[in-house]
């Protein structure tokens, strides 16, 4: 009952102050919700947000209803379209359902061999992939303000040493109940099962599943260090979240209140990259003096997953799903690292050409 007073209320405030422009005190609210726990990255990142746009004093207002306050992803992401809240943040798994092209973050370690320069240019940058996916955004009746990450990952944690790609074999791993992300690991040889949460700890403890995947700081939250012996930087989906607003309460607003809420978001995405990569590292150190044996791979294991037939099968498939948007992200992918240019110090040393002979 709370839940649903709270939503009534903000439903009223989103409607008086964003759909119809300035209130009487000449701002403009923007009801921001998301179920981040508190301290989580998104949480940080959306009070950024909300610390920078009040510093503009433009009269924009970000109000902020952190960690399910107003209800699950689904929920939030429904009233969004509605216009009933202005902005929402989460992951990107949620999202699929009313943007179909967001499946292509289910593609297995399309963004493992890319630091997070590259795929920031390609995700938020002046992409052939941002544009394509900005226009299903709007198809949907959404505007897409960005995506929050860094180049970390869903990681596997086992009671098996996951050395070699043989090593899946066989491999009972909880999973999300995601049929891509199924296949996927059917697909290397494990043998994926959907478990619930709550009964994930005592699983791995007795033995029912003996590997699951998940970012690094959930699994400390989880301490399945006390469960697990290896933690393998599959890193075979993205960490990331994505931000958006009701497309026509971001059409309406002032091209100055724009211009603070775009500045906001881009400069709070740039400041987060560093402690995204600060949470990963200091997470698997945890895991790490808990004693789990660290895992990692070069660049060659995950050229041999992805050279996998039903591998590939899973990249077409998602491909058809999201009318050749996975192959879009991949050729971005690709372009946005060919395209660095090494400063002059690490260039290649120009070779004098001899004078012609006279």
């Amino acid at each position: 009952m709370k839940k649903f007073i709270i939503a009534l209320l903000v439903c009223v405030l989103a409607l008086s102050s964003c759909a119809f422009g300035a209130s009487e005190f000449n701002e403009v609210w923007l009801v921001t919700a998301d179920t981040t726990a508190k301290g989580a990255a998104g949480q940080v990142f959306v009070q950024l947000v909300q610390e920078k746009v009040k510093a503009a004093n433009s009269g924009l207002v970000i109000d902020y209803f952190p960690n399910g306050e107003l209800g699950g992803d689904a929920d939030l992401l429904r009233q969004a379209q509605k216009g009933y809240i202005a902005i929402m943040l989460c992951q990107t798994a949620p999202v699929v359902s009313f943007i179909p092209e967001v499946a292509v973050f289910d593609l297995p370690m399309v963004f493992a061999r890319y630091d997070g320069d590259t795929i920031d240019r390609v995700l938020n940058g002046d992409s052939e992939f941002h544009k394509q996916m900005s226009a299903a955004y709007e198809k949907a009746g959404l505007h897409l303000l960005g995506f929050m990450q860094n180049a970390t990952y869903r990681l596997t944690t086992a009671n098996k040493n996951l050395a070699t790609l043989s090593d899946f074999k066989g491999l009972q791993i909880r999973t999300m109940e995601n049929a891509n992300h199924m296949t996927f690991w059917t697909a290397i040889g494990a043998e994926p099962t959907p478990l619930a949460w709550s009964e994930l700890y005592i699983s791995l403890q007795n033995g029912t599943v003996n590997a699951q995947e998940n970012a690094a700081d959930t699994c400390v939250g989880a301490h399945f260090e006390e469960v697990q012996k290896y933690l393998a930087c599959t890193n075979h989906i993205l960490y990331c979240n994505q931000i958006c607003m009701n497309d026509k309460l971001y059409k309406a607003l002032s091209p100055e209140h724009k211009a603070v809420l775009d500045k906001a978001i881009s400069e709070a995405l740039l400041e987060m990259r560093p402690r995204l990569e600060e949470i990963d590292k200091s997470n698997k150190a945890i895991l790490n003096k808990g004693g789990m044996t660290i895992i990692n791979y070069d660049n060659s294991f995950f050229t041999d997953v992805l050279a996998m037939q039903g591998v590939r099968d899973l990249y077409r498939r998602i491909d058809n799903a999201t009318n050749g948007l996975a192959s879009t992200l991949e050729k971005s992918l690709a372009d946005s690292a060919a395209a660095v240019v090494p400063p002059p110090s690490e260039a290649a040393p120009e070779v004098p050409v001899p004078a012609p002979a006279e």
